[in-house]
C-alpha cells in the first residue's frame, strides 16, 4: 500500500501495516513531521480535557493513554494533572458545582478522577495557583512527539517500510473508478516518480482535503490553528488545566526541561497551514491567561512562540473550531464516493494515532483479503536509538547530540534538512535554540550527505527556520 503523510498517524499505520506483512511506501512532501505533530503541546491526555463536552473522545483517550504509557514508555512522562477553579470560574458559573459534574463525567468515561480542597492541590503542585478554590487529580502527563513519531517510523523501516521524505504527492494514477496509485515529485531534484498499489491511504493531516481533491472528493476540513508558547524553565511539576469548557490558555505542560502554554483556536487560510505565525496578540493572551494558572511564570524567560494546525473535519459552520469533535475520521472512498482503492485518516489527536492506524489498517487489510489482527496495542516500541554505530563526537551539547546520531538520521530515516535533523534528534531545541550548534550542525548533516559543499545552505535554512517564533518575543519596535 502507499501511505501519504509522514506525521504520527502516517508513522503509526507503516508500522501497523508492517506488522500484519503489509509492504508499504511512505511518502511526505515535507520533513519528518513537519504537520501538527510537530507542532503540538505534547499533552498525554487523560481524556479528562473532553470529558464534558465529548465523551466519545474522552474515552478513547482513556484507553489510549494506558496503552502508549504501556508501549511506549521511553516517549512519555506519567506527570499527573490538575484541573483547578479559580474565583473567576465560579462567578463565571464554573464553580464548585461544575468541577463535581467534571468528575462525575470523567468517573464515566473510565477515567480516575479525585476532587481536591486547596491545600491539597498545593500540596501535589506547589506551583499552582494559590488563589484556586478547588481542583481535580486526573492521570494526565506529557509526550514527547517527535520521538513517538520516530520511534514509529524506525520500527517500520526496519521492517521494510521504504519511507521518502521532501518527496511530495502530485496526483493519483487512476484506472476507471479506482485509484491505483499515486505520481510524486522529489523536492529537490524535480524528479517525478510512479507508485503503484491496490490501497492508497490518506494520511495527510490538515491537507488530507487538499490530496482528496485530486480524487474529485470533497473533504469538509476545518483549520483551527493552536498557538502556543515555550517558557525556558519548567516550573511546574504537573500539567496544569482550567476547569471549566476548553478555552484559550487554559492549558500549561511540562515537557522535559520547559514547560509549554496553550492553546489557542482560531480559523486560518489555506496559504497559511504550512507555517503558520504566532501574533504578539496571541503571545500576551497566552503570558496573561499562564499567570492565571502558574503566577511564578511572570518571572520566567520565554524561548519561542509557535504554531499548528489540527486536522479536524468540522460538520456544519463553526466559528473557532472549539466545537467541532476531536474524534477521528476514517472514510472509505469506495462507499462513500465511489472511488476505489483511497482510504482516508484524519482529526483525532496525537493520543490516539495509534487507533487511528488500527482503523486505517483494519480497511487495508479488509480490501487486500488479508485476515490479519492489529499488534500495536501489545507489541512495545523498540528502544529509540537513532545512532549509526560509528564513532560520535557531540554536535549540540543542550540537547546532548552526537554525531552518529546525525548520520544515523539520514541513512535509516533519510533525512536531508535541518529542520528534520531539528525533529528527530532535538539539535538546536535547547536553551540556546541553535545559535551556539547550528554551524556544526551543518557541517556534520553536510557531511553525512557526502557533499561538504552543502553546509552553507543547510546552515542558512537553520537559522532561518529558528527565527521563527521568536519575532513576536522580542520588544515592539517605537513607533515613529
Amino acid at each position: 500500500m502507499i501511505i501519504i503523510g509522514g506525521g504520527i498517524t502516517g508513522a503509526g499505520t507503516a508500522r501497523d501495516c508492517a506488522m500484519r506483512g503489509l509492504r508499504a511506501v511512505l511518502l511526505d512532501a515535507g520533513d519528518f513531521a513537519a504537520g501538527a505533530t510537530g507542532r503540538n503541546q505534547g499533552l498525554l491526555h487523560s481524556g479528562a480535557r473532553y470529558a464534558v463536552g465529548d465523551p466519545a473522545s474522552a474515552r478513547e483517550c482513556a484507553r489510549e493513554n494506558e496503552i502508549l504509557c504501556r508501549i511506549a514508555p521511553h516517549c512519555v512522562e506519567r506527570t499527573g494533572g490538575l484541573f483547578i477553579t479559580l474565583p473567576e470560574d465560579d462567578e463565571a458559573g464554573y464553580g464548585l458545582g461544575y468541577r463535581d459534574r467534571f468528575v462525575a463525567s470523567c468517573r464515566d468515561a473510565g477515567i480516575e478522577a479525585e476532587a481536591l480542597d486547596p491545600a491539597g492541590a498545593l500540596a501535589v503542585e506547589p506551583k499552582v495557583n494559590p488563589a484556586l478554590i478547588g481542583a481535580v487529580k486526573v492521570p494526565d502527563g506529557s509526550v514527547e512527539p517527535f520521538r513517538l513519531c520516530a520511534a514509529n517510523l524506525l520500527d517500520a523501516a526496519s521492517r521494510g517500510v521504504d519511507i521518502r521524505f521532501n518527496t511530495e504527492f502530485v496526483d493519483f494514477v487512476r484506472s476507471g473508478d479506482a485509484v491505483t496509485g499515486v505520481k510524486a515529485r522529489d523536492r529537490f531534484n524535480g524528479a517525478v516518480s510512479v507508485f503503484y498499489a491496490p490501497v492508497v491511504l490518506n494520511a495527510a493531516g490538515i491537507w488530507c482535503g487538499a490530496v482528496a481533491r485530486k480524487a474529485g472528493i470533497d473533504i469538509n476540513m476545518c483549520p483551527s490553528k493552536g498557538a502556543l508558547l515555550i517558557f525556558a524553565d519548567r516550573v511546574n511539576h504537573m500539567v496544569i488545566n482550567r476547569c471549566r469548557p476548553a478555552g484559550d490558555g487554559d492549558i500549561l505542560v511540562p515537557a522535559g526541561r520547559v514547560c509549554i502554554a496553550g492553546t489557542t483556536s482560531t480559523k486560518v487560510p489555506e496559504d497559511q497551514w504550512t507555517c503558520p505565525e504566532v501574533s504578539r496578540e496571541e503571545v500576551e493572551l497566552l503570558l496573561s491567561s499562564s499567570a492565571r494558572l502558574c503566577p511564578s511564570l511572570s518571572s520566567v524567560g520565554m524561548l519561542r512562540a509557535y504554531a499548528g494546525v489540527r486536522p479536524l473535519v468540522a460538520v456544519g459552520d463553526d466559528a473557532t473550531g472549539r466545537g467541532v469533535s476531536r474524534g477521528m475520521v476514517c472514510l472509505d472512498h469506495a462507499g462513500r464516493d465511489g472511488v476505489d482503492g483511497l482510504v482516508t485518516i484524519t482529526g483525532g489527536k496525537l493520543m490516539t494515532y495509534r487507533l487511528m492506524a488500527e482503523k486505517a489498517a483494519d480497511i487495508a487489510c479488509a480490501k487486500l483479503g488479508l485476515d490479519s489482527r492489529c499488534r500495536t496495542a501489545d507489541e512495545p516500541l523498540p528502544p529509540f536509538n537513532l545512532s549509526d554505530g560509528g564513532p560520535s563526537e557531540i554536535v549540540c551539547r543542550c540537547e546532548n547530540v552526537g554525531s552518529a546520531e546525525v548520520r544515523g538520521a539520514v541513512k535509516k530515516l533519510g533525512i536531508r534538512t535541518m529542520s528534520g535533523l531539528r525533529r528527530c534528534t532535538r539539535i538546536g531545541m535547547g536553551l540556546c535554540q541553535g545559535s551556539r550548534c547550528g554551524s556544526r550542525t551543518a557541517g556534520v548533516l553536510a557531511g553525512a550527505l557526502g557533499d561538504s559543499a552543502l553546509a552553507p545552505a543547510l546552515e542558512k535554512e537553520g537559522k532561518r527556520e529558528r527565527s521563527r517564533g521568536i519575532g513576536p518575543l522580542s520588544p515592539e519596535a517605537p513607533k515613529k
